[in-house]
């Protein structure tokens, strides 16, 4: 929404955006993981979904601005639960788990990085932001949890919550990764 706004985008490029975030990482790990057909192909009340949630959001906030960080607030919960849902598709192909780390993270990320390639921005991820770090770190607690006998719902809650504390503890106190130099 605020890549949308940030561009003066019409109600249609608000929608166009809102969908290539929500779908745009799953997309690329069905695409990888050989998954056909596609999540949101195969069952369209995904993109029913999307096109409703931006409209409302671009109601309410004509309406009523939301509050200063809400829209941060909620991408660190959809970071988490991309992030841990993709990994849980990866688990269910029985992929290793660097593997399912990587699914997990680009799902929660490639939609996000995409948005911002599409509005003429350097992705999120290529900046110094602690975003794919933080789902990273969610999914590799979310299997190390289960490998040590936790329940895969627990260990899926545990992991999201994990995500969203990384992610809104670097926004609140701008934490942020090394930039790196050559001397």
């Amino acid at each position: 929404m605020l890549a949308a706004r940030n561009r003066g985008l019409d109600l249609l490029g608000v929608v166009v955006i809102a969908a290539i975030t929500a779908i745009g990482g799953g997309t690329l790990r069905d695409l990888l993981l050989n998954r056909y057909p596609i999540f949101w192909i195969a069952d369209a009340r995904y993109l029913i979904v999307i096109i409703a949630s931006a409209l409302l959001t671009v109601g309410y906030v004509w309406l009523r601005p939301p509050p200063e960080n809400a829209l941060l607030v909620a991408d660190a919960l959809g970071l988490a639960l991309f992030s841990l849902s993709g990994a849980q598709v990866a688990e269910t192909a029985q992929c290793t788990p660097i593997i399912v780390v990587l699914m997990g993270t680009m799902t929660g990320v490639a939609g996000g990085i995409l948005r911002d390639v599409i509005t003429a921005q350097v992705p999120l991820i290529l900046r110094r932001d602690i975003y794919a770090t933080a789902a990273i770190v969610g999914v590799i607690l979310y299997l190390l949890l289960q490998t040590f006998g936790l329940p895969r719902s627990r260990a899926f809650g545990t992991g999201m919550v994990v995500v969203v504390a990384l992610r809104l503890l670097a926004i609140r106190w701008g934490l942020r990764l090394p930039i790196f130099r050559v001397p």
